[in-house]
């Protein structure tokens, strides 16, 4: 592991901050995992509780579902979202401090961004009910960049127009160790949001540069008094 980097040092040289959006922003689990399980029942496949969908649920579709569906992965997806677009704008909640950080970090000047492995045009409409698209330069989902996170391609189409290249002036900040490797890839300051025991799912995995329980600390850290 890299020495991890001080967080005043790296605050002093914070340029944009990249976001993961599901279970880092907002909350959407229960729309997420429900449209999943009716997916994995119609394709005869028995549902995934709550642990397995949190560890499986990670990267794109275009990723898993040919892999958990084979040739019938396309049916499988339509299924997914006829289910998931019912409910997803009604059941959309941001988490706990999610807007107040976001209003401060774009007030300070600091580029936002959003790169997601939800599909892009559901991330975009979810920003848009929120009435959060104008705190992001760019949001990036999946099927946005020729390749999804973790690979490097969203994140550079995410810094597209700031005059800011990806590296140690932005911070990645995500919920899960998909995070952690997309910013190591990209080879910006991995930043991990969620609480202490957390830590729990990055173990044999890349660590985290640096943690905050929750987008209040998240302020705290990347902006100290």
């Amino acid at each position: 592991m890299a020495d991890q980097p001080d967080p005043a040092a790296a605050a002093r040289d914070l340029q944009a901050l990249l976001f993961d959006w599901d279970n880092t922003l907002v909350d959407n689990w229960l729309s997420i995992v429900d449209a999943m399980n009716v997916t994995l029942m119609a394709m005869g496949h028995r549902p995934w509780d709550a642990a397995e969908a949190r560890r499986r649920i990670r990267r794109s579709m275009r990723e898993t579902f040919p892999l958990l569906f084979g040739e019938s992965w396309q049916e499988a997806q339509r299924i997914f979202y006829e289910r998931f677009e019912a409910a997803h704008l009604e059941q959309l909640r941001p988490l706990p401090g999610a807007e107040a950080m976001l209003e401060r970090l774009s007030a300070e000047g600091l580029y936002l961004g959003v790169v997601s492995n939800k599909r892009g045009d559901l991330l975009r409409r979810e920003a848009a009910h929120l009435g959060w698209e104008r705190h992001f330069g760019r949001l990036i989902g999946a099927g946005d960049a020729p390749q999804d996170k973790p690979a490097v391609a969203p994140v550079e189409m995410a810094l597209e127009g700031s005059g800011i290249e990806r590296g140690p002036t932005v911070w990645f900040v995500g919920d899960s160790p998909l995070d952690i490797d997309c910013a190591r890839n990209a080879g910006c300051v991995a930043v991990l949001v969620g609480p202490a025991d957390l830590a729990l799912d990055v173990v044999g995995q890349s660590l985290p540069d640096l943690r905050v329980d929750d987008c209040t600390m998240l302020v705290k850290l990347a902006r100290p008094d």
